[in-house]
C-alpha cells in the first residue's frame, strides 16, 4: 500500500517537474529542493500533488467531452438515418386546393390530418398479413380513412370517420409525373381512391366533399400497424361475449378473443383493425366503431408510454412509425413529427371525441351507404368552424386582452371579420372579377340571370371600383358563396372583400384555378344584397356519428350473433 502510495506522489511529482523544468531520479521520482525549510518543502510537495490531479481532471475531462461528442455524434448520425428513412408521397392531387388551416381571431391555427390506413400487398410482408392472393400486384385500397381534427386552443381532438363502402364522385386527380385520373363519372366507392394516384387523391376526395382543409396526411400498411403494436406494448380492447371472426367459407380476418378485455399487439391488433364478421351486425359500420375503440385505447397507451424519462419507449415508437409511415412532404424531418406528436398530446383524453360521419344506406347500390343529407355536413362544418365534438366549449381571452401561448378561442362559427388585416390594400385598390354560381354543385338550379352583374355593381357601391362580372368563364356551381385568390400575396386583400360582403373567413380560399381576386356567387346568395345566414350550428351529433369519447375506458365491442365460441 505505501509503495503503491509513493509511486502515485512520484508520479504527480513527475508531472510537477516536468512543468517546472527539475529533472528526475533514478527512482522516477523528483527530488525536493534543496535548502529551505520543511515547510516550504511540504508546500512545493502539495502544489505539486494539486497540478497533478488538474492535470488527471484534465484527462478526465477531455475523456468525458470525448464520449460526449462520439455519443452526440451517434445521435445525429442515428437522427440522419431516420430522417433519411422518411418516406413522402404529393398531399393533394386534385384541383381544389383550399390551402392550410386558417388562424382564428386570436392567431391559433387548428390542425387537420387525414389517417389512411392501405391494405396494400406490394411486399412479401404485407401479402402475408394481408391474405387474398388474388389482390396481389392490384391497386391498394384506403379501408381506413379517417380525418383527425386538432382545434386551433389544443384543447380538443375530433376523429371523423368515413366508411370505406361510402359512394362519392371521385374528383379528377394528376399524379405529379402528369398521369391524369379523369373525375369519375358516376358514384365509386372511397376506398378506390388511393388507386387514383395515390394518398394525395385520398386527401383530394376529401377536400372536395367536406370543404375542409387538410394540412398533412399519415399512411400506414398492414405491417405498420404490426410494427406499431408491438412498439407501444399492445393495446387493450375490450368484446361482450367470446369471438371468433371466421365464416363457415373462411372469410374473416381470424381474430379470436375472450369475453371481456385483452391487451392485444401484432398481428392480433391488424385482425382487430380489419375485423368486420363478428363485430356488430356483420357491417363496415362495426368495423370502424371497432377501429375507433383501438385509436382511443391507443391515444392513452402513449400519453402513459410515450414520455421522456421513457427514452428507450420512444426510440422504439420513432422508429416504428418512420418504418410504418408514408407523409406529406411537409413532415419530411423527425423534429417535424416529433413536434406534431407533442401538439397532439396536449389534449387530454376526456376532450377526445370518435365519431362515424353520418350515413344513410345507399338506394343506388346494395349494402353500400352514402354521407347522410344534411347532417353529414353539419359535421364537416363544425370541424371547419373549429367547434368541439363534444359540445364544450373553451375560455376565449378576455376582450382587448392579448391571447396568452394556452388561450382559447370560442367555439363558434366564426364572424366576418370587422376590421381589415393591416397588410390590406384600400378596396379602391382591389381588382375583383365576379362569377355566377348560383346554380349550386348538384345543378339542380338554374343560374340566376346578370346575378354576377348585381353584385358587382354592388361591390363597386361599397368602393371596390375596380370590380367586374366575367360572364365569358365557364363556372360550375356553388352551393356556397366563395372569394378565391391565386397567391398569398392576395390573401389580405381576399379576406376586406369577404369582410365588406358579410361573408365568413372561411369562405376565403386559395385556388390554382384562378388568377386574381374571383368571388363565385353561390346558391345560398340568389337574390337581395347580402348572401343567406348559414343554418345554426347543431347541439348534438346524429345518431349515426356514433360518438365515443377518448377516456372511456369501459368500451365494448357487441358481437354478431354466430361469431361466438
Amino acid at each position: 500500500m505505501r509503495q503503491s502510495s509513493v509511486r502515485g506522489e512520484g508520479a504527480a511529482a513527475q508531472s510537477a517537474g516536468d512543468i517546472s523544468g527539475g529533472g528526475a531520479g533514478p527512482s522516477g521520482t523528483v527530488p525536493p529542493p534543496r535548502g529551505g525549510s520543511r515547510r516550504n518543502r511540504r508546500a512545493a510537495g502539495g502544489m505539486g500533488s494539486r497540478r497533478g490531479r488538474r492535470r488527471v481532471l484534465r484527462w478526465v475531462s477531455s475523456v468525458l467531452a470525448f464520449l460526449i461528442l462520439g455519443t452526440a455524434a451517434a445521435g445525429y448520425l442515428y437522427y440522419r438515418h431516420l430522417n433519411g428513412s422518411i418516406r413522402t408521397d404529393a398531399l393533394n392531387l386534385g384541383e381544389n386546393k383550399l390551402g392550410g388551416s386558417k388562424p382564428n381571431a386570436f392567431g391559433q391555427t387548428p390542425l387537420n390530418i387525414l389517417l389512411i390506413g392501405s391494405d396494400a400487398r406490394n411486399d412479401e410482408a404485407n401479402q402475408a398479413l394481408g391474405g387474398a392472393t388474388e389482390t396481389f400486384g392490384g391497386p391498394p385500397l384506403a379501408d381506413v380513412q379517417m380525418l383527425l381534427h386538432l382545434s386551433a386552443d389544443r384543447s380538443n381532438m375530433s376523429v371523423v370517420s368515413m366508411p370505406r363502402d361510402t359512394l362519392l364522385k371521385m374528383p379528377k386527380c394528376t399524379e405529379p409525373n402528369g398521369k391524369v385520373h379523369p373525375e369519375s363519372k358516376g358514384l365509386v366507392q372511397t376506398n378506390e381512391s388511393l388507386g387514383r394516384g395515390g394518398p394525395g387523391c385520398t386527401v383530394a376526395a376529401w377536400t372536395e366533399l367536406t370543404k375542409i382543409p387538410i394540412d398533412h396526411f399519415m399512411m400506414i400498411d398492414f405491417k405498420g400497424v404490426v410494427s406499431m403494436a408491438d412498439a407501444i406494448g399492445g393495446v387493450p380492447v375490450c368484446v361482450e361475449q367470446n369471438v371468433h371472426s371466421r365464416t363457415r367459407d373462411g372469410k374473416g380476418s381470424g381474430l379470436k378473443l375472450p369475453k371481456g378485455t385483452t391487451r392485444i399487439q401484432g398481428e392480433q391488433a391488424l385482425q382487430w383493425l380489419r375485423t368486420r364478421y363478428g363485430f356488430e351486425d356483420g357491417t363496415d359500420i362495426g368495423r370502424t366503431h371497432a377501429q375507433h375503440q383501438y385509436m382511443s385505447s391507443l391515444s392513452r397507451e402513449f400519453r402513459k408510454n410515450a414520455k421522456l424519462s421513457n427514452p428507450l419507449m420512444l426510440n422504439s415508437l420513432a422508429k416504428a412509425a418512420i418504418d410504418a409511415m408514408i407523409v406529406d412532404p411537409s413532415l419530411n424531418k423527425i423534429d417535424r413529427l416529433y413536434d406534431l406528436s407533442m401538439e397532439l398530446k396536449k389534449v387530454p383524453p376526456n376532450r377526445i371525441t370518435m365519431t362515424t360521419m353520418p350515413w344513410v344506406y345507399s338506394t343506388r347500390e346494395e349494402g353500400r351507404v352514402e354521407p347522410e343529407p344534411g347532417a353529414a355536413e353539419a359535421v364537416f362544418k363544425m370541424v371547419r368552424d373549429d367547434v368541439p365534438l363534444d359540445f364544450k366549449g373553451s375560455d376565449a381571452p378576455a376582450a382587448g386582452a392579448a391571447p396568452s401561448p394556452g388561450a382559447s378561442a370560442a367555439p363558434t362559427a366564426p364572424a366576418a371579420a370587422t376590421t381589415a388585416p393591416a397588410s390590406a390594400s384600400a378596396p379602391a385598390k382591389i381588382t375583383v372579377s365576379v362569377r355566377n354560381a348560383t346554380n349550386g354543385k348538384d345543378g339542380a338550379q338554374a343560374k340566376v340571370k346578370n346575378r354576377a352583374g348585381e353584385v358587382a355593381s354592388l361591390l363597386i357601391r361599397k368602393g371596390f371600383t375596380k370590380t367586374s362580372s366575367d360572364t365569358a368563364a365557364s363556372t360550375s356551381g356553388e352551393d356556397t358563396t366563395v372569394v378565391r385568390f391565386a397567391d398569398d400575396a392576395q390573401a389580405a386583400d381576399a379576406a376586406v372583400v369577404a369582410t365588406a360582403l358579410g361573408l365568413p373567413a372561411s369562405s376565403v380560399e386559395k385556388s390554382d384555378q384562378v388568377s386574381g381576386i374571383t368571388l363565385f356567387v353561390g346558391k345560398d346568395w340568389r337574390t337581395g344584397d347580402a348572401p343567406a345566414p348559414p343554418p345554426p350550428a347543431p347541439t348534438a351529433l346524429p345518431t349515426s356519428a356514433h360518438a365515443l369519447n377518448g377516456d372511456n375506458e369501459g368500451a365494448c365491442m357487441p358481437i354478431q350473433p354466430g361469431f361466438t365460441w
